[in-house]
């Protein structure tokens, strides 16, 4: 078995990153021959700490096949130092994989430690900051990270399986630096959590204002502008945008736009047995009045024709997030409310508007 340990100087500046990276945290890597733990084997464990503003990484590397045990033996004793994992994808496949591996050696299984992953908190969000997947090394060009190295795990395998055979220094420079940069890139993920924080609503609204417009046709249209100041910075400037909703943000700060509807909308009364339709009229009135309408000018109101009518500014929703709610017609999945002041003094109103904005975006 060979040891390598390195320290390096690390940003610690960022919010999250000095929430999360404690000195009682691990990061962690393994580096496999295969995907199934049955068959396969892991020949690398690498670890990262932290000790004020140096990044500790120590890696465990099996020279041959028979040295795992040994790698994963070291393994559980440095882990058992500190308090909690970090990993990127290791719920889904190093912990796993690791809990298959000390069982078929025998040996005791991992500590449930408190186990952050990466990959699990940012997933969902690939549409929302245009990557094409969300593999580490996409994040971390993203969020502006070099590395060295350019191969994938996968590509080492063959790598790993000819330095077994024939040890060679080139060879085994390739393994630990594939693992290395993976172990020094998650710190600098981070603050890519900045991005679910944000949807989890971590911000407050700090202004709500009207926008007038002009669209391609010249045409003058109204749009909502909240602007939001986010508890944590984002740290690379992102928009994102759906039908009538486009989110843009930097830093501590968010802007969400909404296209305002302008015009009449229909409230569609919920128990239309009670209500006569006057087509003349294209509105719906309560039986107690409509007792005293001519039954020519009068007929029973369907749910689709049980309705009134309105006239202002309304905002869209895909839920029932504010009441009284309006539509264009009866069977219409978007409902509208009215922009009221109720509305636009209420920064609590606004938030719940916004994180109800939100989980649409991501759908």
């Amino acid at each position: 078995m060979k040891i390598w340990q390195n320290e390096t100087e690390f940003n610690m500046e960022h919010p999250i990153t000095i929430e999360i990276f404690k000195e009682s945290m691990l990061f962690f890597d393994i580096e496999t021959t295969g995907f199934s733990p049955t068959h396969t084997q892991i020949y690398l464990i690498g670890c990262a700490a932290r000790r004020g503003n140096l990044i500790c990484i120590t890696q465990f590397f099996a020279e041959k096949p028979q040295e795992e045990k040994s790698i994963l033996t070291a393994f559980l004793k440095l882990a058992s130092q500190y308090d909690g994992l970090i990993s990127y994808n290791g719920l889904g496949f190093d912990i796993p994989y690791l809990k298959k591996r000390l069982a078929h050696h025998g040996l005791p299984d991992a500590p449930e430690f408190p186990h952050l992953d990466i990959f699990h908190e940012i997933s969902g969000f690939k549409s929302v900051l245009r990557l094409t997947n969300l593999k580490q090394k996409s994040l971390e060009a993203f969020l502006g990270i070099a590395r060295e190295d350019k191969y994938s795990g996968k590509e080492l395998i063959n790598v790993y399986q000819n330095y077994a055979q024939c040890p060679s220094a080139e060879g085994a420079e390739l393994l630990r630096l594939h693992n290395y940069e993976d172990l020094l890139g998650m710190p600098g993920l981070l603050p890519i959590l900045a991005y679910p924080k944000l949807f989890a609503g971590e911000f407050h609204v700090v202004s709500c204002e009207k926008n007038a417009y002009k669209t391609y046709e010249n045409g003058q249209e109204l749009e909502l502008i909240l602007t939001l100041k986010l508890d944590a910075p984002l740290p690379r400037r992102f928009s994102f945008g759906k039908q009538d909703i486009y989110l843009t943000g930097y830093d501590r700060q968010a802007k969400l736009k909404i296209s305002i509807y302008q015009g009449e909308l229909k409230y569609f009364y919920p128990n239309y047995r009670d209500y006569y339709f006057l087509p003349e009229e294209d509105r719906a009135i309560h039986k107690s009045v409509a007792f005293y309408v001519d039954k020519n000018f009068r007929t029973k109101a369907k749910a689709a024709t049980c309705y009134s009518k309105k006239t202002g500014c309304f905002l869209p929703q895909y839920e029932e997030i504010v009441t009284p709610y309006f539509k264009l017609e009866f069977h219409d999945k978007v409902t509208w409310f009215e922009m009221t002041e109720e509305f636009t003094d209420s920064a609590e109103l606004q938030k719940r508007y916004v994180q109800h904005l939100f989980a649409h975006l991501r759908k």
